[in-house]
């Protein structure tokens, strides 16, 4: 969730940049910038000796995530995520786009059905306010729009993307970000560059460790203080996603939150926040969500069961669980 997941210690601050040594031979300066996108503010940040290469690589970076949000969004009226929305067939994807479908499906597989791209019609349910409505109502509307739900009812292959059912719609919110962030860095990477960052909204994915090798040092702001930190982890060359129901709700009583459980309809109520470290931004953002509302023990079971993927899980109740081997990712500090 965008704003919780900050740099500690060693704080990325402002655009420009700083010389380091690097092997004792050469001087690596930092280069930074910041942009809007995705609805968020991402941070774009390279070490190099080369001016001009570090900022092609920042240029080139927003670019990627750019083309990826062009093509995923659905508050943009011409993006592939939007066509297939409004006509349930989308022939001839992008490779993008059909590989955000497959990444979607197979994480809809993974968490058993909590990670879903179809709730769409659920949140488009509770933003018209249904939190408003009586019980009875509720359950009623929700009822008959869970016909339109379920990750299963989408189908993708070389040829296009179509669902299952008319009505049905899809929403990559869960995941889209995590993809473009993924693929801005292996823009950078691509370049010869070894020492990156990209925090986007709080979700960071690393390339490398820092240049005079140390660890980037991330920190998970508590949601109760935002002076405090719950943990400060130690990354190089991993990402972290945190989603969380603090910051998004659809109705003043903040009961009603946006990430919605697919098997209810309702809002997830287990968790408050949810922090995945992975390999990638994309499994760690999907998972994020997916976990959340699977709440902490069987979240716990899931990121147990996978290679190279570690949680931290705050409950509705303020209490804490940690991963198995989340301790080789937590700083001293």
């Amino acid at each position: 969730m965008a704003g919780f997941m900050a740099l500690c210690a060693t704080a990325i601050v402002a655009s420009g940049c700083t010389g380091v040594t690097h092997n004792d031979k050469e001087l690596l300066n930092k280069y930074e910038e910041t942009r809007t996108l995705m609805d968020t503010f991402i941070t774009v940040t390279v070490y190099t000796t080369d001016g001009e290469k570090g900022q092609e690589a920042i240029d080139d970076a927003f670019l990627r995530m750019e083309e990826i949000e062009g093509r995923a969004s659905i508050f943009e009226e011409a993006s592939e995520a939007s066509r297939l929305n409004r006509e349930g067939l989308l022939k001839s994807p992008s490779e993008d786009f059909r590989q955000l479908i497959v990444l979607s499906l197979e994480y809809g597989r993974v968490t058993e059905g909590h990670f879903d791209i179809t709730v769409q019609p659920l949140l488009e349910l509770w933003q018209s306010g249904l939190w408003q409505e009586s019980e009875a109502v509720q359950e009623s509307r929700i009822e008959e729009t869970m016909n339109l739900v379920g990750w299963d009812k989408v189908a993708v292959d070389e040829e296009g993307v179509e669902l299952a059912v008319e009505g049905m719609k899809i929403t990559l919110g869960g995941i889209a970000k995590g993809y473009a962030v993924d693929e801005a860095l292996d823009t950078i990477a691509d370049r010869g560059i070894e020492h990156a960052l990209i925090n986007a909204g709080g979700d960071m994915r690393t390339l490398g460790a820092k240049p005079q090798g140390e660890n980037w040092q991330v920190a998970l702001v508590n949601p109760d203080d935002r002076n405090d930190s719950l943990a400060c982890f130690s990354l190089g060359g991993e990402a972290v996603a945190t989603s969380g129901n603090y910051e998004r709700y659809f109705d003043p009583e903040k009961k009603a939150h946006h990430i919605i459980d697919p098997k209810t309809g309702y809002s997830a109520s287990e968790c408050i926040s949810t922090t995945v470290i992975a390999p990638d931004l994309t499994r760690a953002d999907a998972l994020a969500t997916g976990i959340f509302v699977m709440g902490p023990e069987d979240g716990i079971g899931l990121i147990d069961s996978l290679e190279n993927t570690e949680c931290l899980i705050v409950d509705s109740q303020r209490e804490i669980y940690l991963s198995a081997g989340l301790s080789g990712y937590l700083a001293e500090e």
